[in-house]
């Protein structure tokens, strides 16, 4: 029985240590795929470790190295704030102050009186050659059903003194505020005053600002601003903008300083809707050689 066991337990020694020496060959092997797998990856990161250090390039500047900037003359300054300016203006509907003290210069406050030996003032815009625009109502009696009361005498003030003015035209207007309540009037003095400059071909769009000059409860030429509102029926135009009493016949200016309209009246018991009567080629038919903005009137 005892010989049977010695050869048992030498064939299970000798099956054990060929299974330990095969498991250590097998370590060993996985070992040097692992270690060879490793240099392999870490060869790889230092390549992409090259390469975006070659494609990297650092913010710092170097002072031998900066470019010089194109400097802009002053023609080019002036150019540019000019046109910053000018879109600024458009955006916000604005006016410069200098174009605006620059048109007051071209209205003049009116006065006429009349056969009652009352008198009424109002303002009077300047056209050139001696001519004014106004309003019919300024410068003639209307609404007076019996015809006893007429104007007997306008005049403008200039250099601070009244000189007078005669009637040239007139639409045909019977009462006040109407498409017909506008009138041009001429002295023989000599005078200077900047002309305005007229435009007849302004649309006066929902919300378009607009700018009024006139003689403001008969306190001198006084700037008003406000925004269009709409037509109405009879073809004039509905603002907001102050319509006191002696702004009539003043100017109505657009962004551009031009003259397109003159206020003419406003809503009974409230000052700030006024009313403006658009220009039309019509009321410079008798001005000779009136050259406007959209045509040349003969």
């Amino acid at each position: 029985m005892s010989r049977g066991v010695v050869p048992t337990l030498l064939f299970v020694l000798s099956a054990v240590l060929f299974f330990g020496l095969g498991s250590l060959f097998a370590a060993r092997q996985t070992a040097v795929t692992e270690e060879d797998q490793i240099a392999a990856l870490r060869a790889e990161v230092g390549v992409l470790k090259r390469q975006h250090t070659a494609d990297a390039v650092a913010t710092a500047g170097h002072l031998n190295d900066r470019k010089p900037v194109g400097t802009m003359d002053d023609r080019s300054r002036a150019a540019l704030v000019d046109d910053i300016k000018r879109q600024l203006r458009s955006e916000m509907g604005l006016l410069p102050v200098s174009l605006i003290r620059e048109r007051r210069q071209s209205f003049v406050e009116l006065y006429s009186y009349d056969t009652t030996g009352a008198s009424n003032y109002g303002t009077a815009g300047y056209l050139g050659h001696g001519y004014f625009i106004t309003v019919k109502h300024g410068v003639i009696a209307l609404g007076d059903p019996t015809g006893t009361r007429k104007i007997t005498a306008v005049k403008l003030m200039y250099n601070g003194h009244a000189i007078p003015a005669t009637i040239v035209d007139t639409g045909e207007a019977d009462v006040e505020v109407d498409p017909g309540d506008w009138a041009i009037l001429k002295v023989k003095e000599a005078i200077d005053l900047p002309p305005l400059d007229v435009d007849l071909s302004y649309g006066f769009d929902f919300a378009d600002p607009i700018f009024r000059l006139g003689n403001d409860y008969s306190r001198g030429i006084i700037v008003s601003t406000g925004y269009v509102g709409q037509r109405t029926a009879n073809s004039l135009v509905t603002c907001l903008t102050d319509g006191h009493p002696g702004v009539s016949g003043g100017g109505v200016l657009n962004t551009d300083g031009q003259l397109v309209g003159i206020p003419i009246g406003r809503m009974q018991g409230d000052f700030r809707f006024s009313f403006i009567l658009p220009l039309r080629s019509e009321m410079f038919r008798k001005i000779p050689q009136l050259v406007t903005s959209s045509t040349v009137i003969p």
